[in-house]
């Protein structure tokens, strides 16, 4: 009895422990975020994230997802990827 005590406690520790990982994450606003933000996103390093922000204050602010696209090194399979994780 012990052992199925243990097992359902872990089960429902790890269960918890997959929601909270699984959390969505709040969008990141490619228009105001700084270079460190940026990085974060998934294709997206520091010299893509400086990319972002130096095309963005060279050509004024990105009016949809898909703006991304003109940022050098920046492709549709990015643009794509980023659609649910950035605002604008």
């Amino acid at each position: 009895m012990k052992t199925l005590l243990k097992a359902l406690s872990l089960s429902l520790l790890l269960g918890t422990a997959s929601m909270a990982l699984a959390q969505e994450v709040a969008p990141i606003n490619i228009n105001t975020a700084d270079a460190e933000l940026l990085a974060e996103l998934p294709g997206i390093g520091n010299a893509k994230a400086q990319a972002i922000i130096d095309e963005r204050d060279a050509n004024g602010p990105f009016d949809s997802v898909d703006a991304l696209a003109r940022v050098n090194g920046i492709g549709e399979a990015t643009v794509a990827n980023l659609r649910d994780q950035v605002e604008y």
